[in-house]
């Protein structure tokens, strides 16, 4: 009796075991007919998704088909410049004709120009003569008179500058030279023929032609700077130690002295005589 009451307890226990696997299959296909299941695969997102995969292999697609024509591009380059297809021989090329470069055509121009000046300055066969201002109310002006001193003084070589703003008789000189009223700085002439302005020293300075030119003249030597006057060109009067007034004992007047300019300077007789 008891070995069939446990027999009928193991068989009650493995028909609910089976029960309940029946159970649970039996809701998991529930679910998945059920309408959740069939709005979870047909949502929008689902459907974005199909379509973003669609367009990334049409976009793959695409871009295949553009290297094909790139490469049969590159083919048919390659075998349009292979020998066969080269002209022949009668063919003639188009003559080339050189020309001179730029650095080589301003050079032979201002040599020319140097050599064929018109305008000359007496008395300066000698030397290098540059007039300028050391004045700073035209920026422009003094950075340009600035630039062409530092350009002969890279040389070395002494240069007579002639300031207009320390006096007014070069000013004079100058316009008498170039027969202008109107002049603009600075002004450089060579070994007394006149080159030009600022422009023309900094185009020959940068193709070389102005080392040709000033080739003979004697160097300083380097960080050399005049004790007298520092390198400014003028020092005061010794007459009337720059009160441009002198007294005359005879007449008992002062009078205006005649060996400094209107700002009482003279030329500095150290480097400049």
């Amino acid at each position: 009796m008891a070995e069939m009451e446990d027999s009928k307890a193991k068989s009650s226990s493995g028909s609910l075991f089976f029960n309940r696997s029946f159970t649970m299959n039996s809701t998991a296909v529930a679910e998945s007919n059920s309408p959740k299941f069939h709005l979870l695969f047909n949502s929008p997102s689902s459907l974005n998704r199909a379509a973003s995969i669609s367009r990334f292999y049409n976009s793959f697609d695409s871009v295949k088909g553009k290297v094909k024509k790139l490469c049969n591009l590159f083919e048919s380059a390659k075998s349009s410049s292979s020998p066969s297809n080269l002209a022949s021989p009668k063919e003639t090329s188009p003559k080339v004709v050189l020309r001179p470069s730029k650095s080589i055509a301003y050079s032979s121009s201002f040599s020319l120009s140097f050599n064929n000046s018109s305008i000359r300055l007496p008395g300066t066969e000698d030397r290098i003569v540059v007039y300028l201002t050391s004045l700073r109310g035209i920026r422009r002006t003094y950075e340009d008179c600035y630039a062409v001193k530092m350009i002969f003084r890279g040389f070395r070589v002494w240069v007579d500058e002639r300031d207009i703003s320390m006096d007014a008789a070069y000013k004079k000189e100058l316009q008498s030279v170039l027969k202008e009223k109107t002049v603009s700085l600075p002004q450089v002439f060579i070994k007394g023929k006149y080159v030009g302005g600022a422009d023309v020293i900094k185009s020959m300075f940068e193709v070389g032609e102005l080392a040709k030119i000033l080739d003979g003249f004697p160097r300083r030597q380097p960080g050399f700077v005049c004790q007298a006057c520092g390198d400014v060109r003028f020092v005061p009067c010794w007459n009337c130690s720059g009160s441009r007034k002198v007294f005359d004992e005879d007449e008992e007047l002062p009078k205006r002295c005649l060996e400094c300019n209107e700002n009482g300077l003279i030329r500095c007789p150290d480097c400049c005589s």
